[in-house]
């Protein structure tokens, strides 16, 4: 395997769902160093092995993004795979509901986009990679018919992910994201019983494909949603 992330610092969030725990293995097997914020635990641990555990930071407080930023060394890339979902007919989706996926999906990720554009910006004038994570119906709104509030969040997420990539392109910052259909996670199994597996898309799978969006094996793509459906 290629070590293409040697001694990198990259961030990812969300690395305590199945996603982001898949994409710290794939980047550190590649020699990553991982800079995870998570909001329950405090201090910082450094296991496993680039593994670097950051306690207490909340991702729907912009003080706290921009203080677990502000505290990195310098950073080739972040990756954005907190978020949430909820499903439920419009006639039922309350304005708390919306308004929390719109926090814990749109918001949480123009601020972590914005903190990361200028970690990068201060890590000497490489360049970098953001790699965000958007849904099926940012690509398929009709995708969407059920969980309206989730699906506008994550268009949102992904009309973010192609403005920002337009901005910041002459800095050699590419901005990409991934567009997943359902899951195959033991969360999504327990959910759908009934349904075929091996049709979803695994998370080893999607997880490679975060990566080299992330790597500097990627020269030329920005501005992308790269739809991940399996054959679902």
């Amino acid at each position: 395997m290629e070590r293409d992330f040697q001694d990198r610092h990259v961030v990812v969030t969300g690395s305590t769902g199945a996603l982001g725990a898949a994409v710290v293995t794939a980047l550190t097997e590649r020699g990553a160093i991982c800079h995870l914020p998570v909001r329950g635990e405090r201090g910082t641990t450094t296991t496993p092995p680039g593994w670097r555990v950051v306690g207490g930071v909340d991702l729907t407080s912009e003080a706290a993004i921009a203080g677990f930023y502000a505290g990195l060394p310098s950073v080739w890339a972040s990756i954005h795979c907190a978020g949430g979902f909820a499903m439920a007919p419009i006639a039922e989706t309350t304005l708390d509901a919306w308004s929390t996926m719109w926090t814990l999906n749109a918001t949480s990720c123009f601020v972590c986009c914005r903190e990361a554009v200028r970690a990068i910006r201060r890590s000497g004038g490489e360049g970098g990679r953001i790699v965000n994570v958007a849904a099926r119906p940012a690509l398929d709104p009709a995708a969407g018919a059920g969980m309206t509030a989730y699906a506008a969040s994550k268009a949102a997420v992904g009309t973010l992910t192609i403005a920002l990539a337009r901005e910041v392109i002459e800095e050699r910052i590419w901005v990409n994201a991934v567009a997943p259909s359902i899951l195959d996670t033991p969360d999504n199994r327990r959910a759908l019983p009934k349904a075929d597996w091996s049709r979803w898309p695994k998370l080893t799978e999607v997880a490679e494909w975060i990566a080299f969006l992330a790597s500097p094996r990627n020269a030329t793509t920005s501005g992308s949603i790269l739809p991940v459906y399996g054959r679902a």
